[in-house]
């Protein structure tokens, strides 16, 4: 681990450094086998960045782009944090409605996309949803082609002024409103990316993967830990299991995961050969939706391996980490302690701190916090009066500084006056061996105010779960009789998912409440 590297201000400051440590040595790898260094990125990078500069990009252009997992995105994206443009990745199952008021609130000038990838025209959709506006951006497509220009005519590379100006603008998922913008900087992104990389420990003798999309707040995250402590990833363009699992073993993956969801995948491939699946893998770790302190179990169990899961958001790219290092019980049951620089208090609702082992929600702090929504008027809700972010995650300190995420403040049924975790009662349903997703939600009900309802997505092969086994199981845990859900539902197929795989609640309300139900 290299110490000094941890005090960059920029991505080109960090990213430069990392090269003249590692320049020989390997950075990227993707699922066709092609392979870049450090010092080979580099130079990809300037040619890039110069290309850019002849198509009018300069420092605070704002640029937005929707573009796979590659080589080339990795490599756009650094370009434009060589020329200080301002970046708006935009997850490519976006569609119109999303990508145009992103396009239109940042209003960028330039918008980047693959073409024609995986049976969807993305050019486009950009023409469509921009087809209204006076002035209309540019469009280019990049995919296996970049733009290139003579490195010399690059500006100076002095970008100490530039680590609070705003880089980069993430959207959170619109739901019944449009995506919200959080605005961050170089040092925001650095921050929450070194808080992984100290609790990882990850080193150059390992070797990581990117399988989710790279537009992602995980995707800079992921690679300030790769330039932190100088490890290559793998680049899965587009997630196929078994494919996956043969590229990562051809190229001695250590780490893998990116979610809960990437998990169960695994280890159900797992639970076929008697052989390891990947036999490098040392670490699973991911994070962006809740971990069942099953499927630890089951991991270790199945795969003979760890999985350290973390807590983050996009306005907040990292707030607590597993690492290695914790025990069994603080693994399986939290989502690790706040990574390095991070403030984390569980918060009543009159704002005064919880107890250890006292539930509220999560406010926090520190250097990886974002620098507020591009609509001011969302930011008087976002924060308390001390400057935190309310997270809308409800949330417990344990006495060892381990934090778990025990649900959502809107994620609570109210059933007859009465609080239930919606969680607590999906960590007890995802024990169950038909069981291989589950989500329950609260449905409007006239006699309870709320009824508790199980939808569970059934592992393949198996029978519908039954009411009574539901019962039992909930029983056999101890789960107090009037959190037992009154309705369950075998849902037909995998259950509704965002681009990161977290089951869309939302969506399951709308879907069922369609539906006359006896």
């Amino acid at each position: 681990m290299d110490e000094p590297i941890y005090d960059a201000k920029t991505f080109w400051e960090l990213f430069v450094r990392r090269v003249e440590l590692s320049g020989d040595k390997k950075m990227l790898i993707d699922d066709s086998d092609r392979s870049l260094t450090f010092s080979e990125v580099k130079e990809k990078v300037e040619k890039t960045a110069a290309g850019f500069m002849e198509l009018g990009v300069g420092e605070g252009t704002p640029v937005t782009w929707v573009l796979p997992t590659r080589i080339e995105t990795i490599v756009t994206s650094l370009a434009l944090s060589r020329i200080g443009a301002v970046q708006n990745p935009i997850i490519h199952i976006y569609r119109e409605r999303e990508v145009g008021f992103c396009i239109r609130q940042t209003s960028s000038e330039l918008v980047l996309v693959p073409g024609e990838w995986n049976g969807f025209d993305y050019q486009e959709m950009v023409k469509n949803s921009t087809a209204d506006m006076a002035n209309p951006p540019k469009i280019v497509q990049i995919y296996d082609n970049l733009p290139e220009g003579d490195p010399q005519d690059l500006p100076g590379e002095d970008n100490s002024n530039s680590e609070e100006s705003i880089r980069w603008i993430y959207y959170t998922s619109g739901t019944t409103s449009d995506p919200k913008g959080a605005m961050h900087t170089d040092s925001t992104l650095i921050a929450g990316g070194v808080g992984l990389a100290k609790a990882l420990n990850m080193g150059e003798q390992d070797i990581g993967s990117i399988a989710f999309p790279y537009a992602h707040i995980g995707g800079p995250d992921y690679l300030v830990c790769m330039l932190a402590n100088g490890f290559p990833a793998v680049l899965i363009e587009k997630f196929d299991l078994e494919s996956t699992i043969e590229t990562y073993k051809r190229h001695g993956v250590t780490m893998a995961g990116g979610s809960t969801a990437f998990y169960s995948m695994f280890l159900g491939a797992q639970r076929q050969p008697d052989t390891p699946l990947i036999p490098s893998l040392r670490l699973l770790s991911g994070g962006g939706a809740p971990k069942p302190p099953e499927i630890y179990h089951e991991i270790v169990e199945e795969m003979g391996i760890p999985v350290a899961h973390g807590y983050g958001m996009t306005e907040s790219p990292m707030i607590c980490q597993g690492s290695p290092q914790d025990n069994p019980d603080q693994l399986a049951h939290t989502e690790g302690k706040p990574v390095f620089g991070v403030e984390v208090t569980i918060v009543r609702p009159d704002g005064s701190a919880c107890n250890p082992g006292e539930e509220g929600q999560v406010a926090v702090g520190g250097p990886q916090l974002f620098k507020g929504y591009k609509d001011p008027e969302l930011n008087s809700e976002a924060f308390d009066s001390l400057g935190r972010f309310l997270t809308g995650d409800l949330g417990v300190m344990r006495e060892d500084g381990h934090v778990s995420v025990t649900g959502r403040v809107k994620d609570i049924i109210i059933r007859k006056g009465e609080n239930i975790s919606a969680k607590e009662i999906e960590d007890i349903l995802y024990t169950h061996q038909k069981v291989a997703a589950v989500a329950v939600v609260g449905l409007p009900d006239k006699e309870r105010g709320e009824r508790v309802c199980a939808v569970v997505e059934i592992v393949e092969g198996s029978d519908p779960l039954e009411f009574k086994e539901m019962i039992e199981i909930c029983e056999y845990e101890g789960l107090m009789k009037q959190k037992i859900p009154e309705q369950l539902i075998n849902y037909d197929g995998s259950l509704p998912r965002n681009p990161t795989l977290k089951i869309l609640k939302y969506q399951l309300r709308d879907e069922i409440s369609k539906i006359d139900w006896p």
